[in-house]
């Protein structure tokens, strides 16, 4: 769906300077926003690399399995049926850690793992189907706690930002509550799927 909007967007905007005479001012655009792009691309690239050193060094300095000890009481309690210490819990550590430190592209593939694991210790017969705790745990990943906003900060720095972290109020405020509304809304559907069953 969105290579056709963006498509259209360009198209619109070829149509439209060509009507206004301005396809000078946007083959200019069209080459300063790239060579922005590839330098806010290479930023991305290298705070994204660090932190996903990091948590590789923490997961196999077994850092991950003590963060996943800690976290196990609550991780236990939303993620029903999966084994305290095992291996999908720890994936999931690690991919809720990634998202608390804003890093949402290195979280990836520690949710990708987490599902594969999830699917493994579940014994799934339907492997087209997604489980409960699959679904949530895509919920968490989308819908996720921030407390340092490590991408949007770098973004703000890259486009000349005075603060980056300015926004820290109030990305705190947005990911509690919308953590909370999907948390709610996955409970509230997990039940009513039930009593249909």
């Amino acid at each position: 769906m969105m290579k056709w909007v963006m498509t259209g967007l360009i198209l619109l905007s070829l149509v439209f300077a060509a009507c206004t005479g301005r396809m000078s001012e946007l083959s200019s655009a069209f080459l300063d926003e790239c060579g922005n792009a590839v330098t806010l691309a290479m930023t991305l690239i290298g705070i994204i690399a660090l932190w996903s050193g990091v948590m590789r060094v923490a997961q196999a300095s077994g850092l991950t399995g003590k963060i996943s000890k800690a976290a196990e009481p609550l991780l236990s309690r939303l993620f029903r049926g999966l084994k305290k210490g095992g291996t999908a819990m720890q994936y999931i550590t690690l991919n809720i850690t990634a998202n608390i430190l804003g890093l949402g592209n290195a979280s990836t593939p520690f949710g990708i793992a987490a599902m594969r694991e999830i699917e493994k210790e579940e014994h799934s017969t339907t492997p087209e189907k997604a489980s409960d705790n699959m679904i949530l745990l895509t919920v968490m990943n989308t819908a996720s706690l921030q407390l340092i906003p490590t991408t949007a900060a770098a973004m703000r720095l890259a486009h000349g930002s005075a603060d980056p972290m300015e926004i820290l109020p109030c990305v705190w405020i947005t990911s509690v509550a919308s953590l909370t509304a999907a948390l709610l809304a996955v409970s509230v559907l997990r039940r009513a799927g039930k009593r249909r069953i």
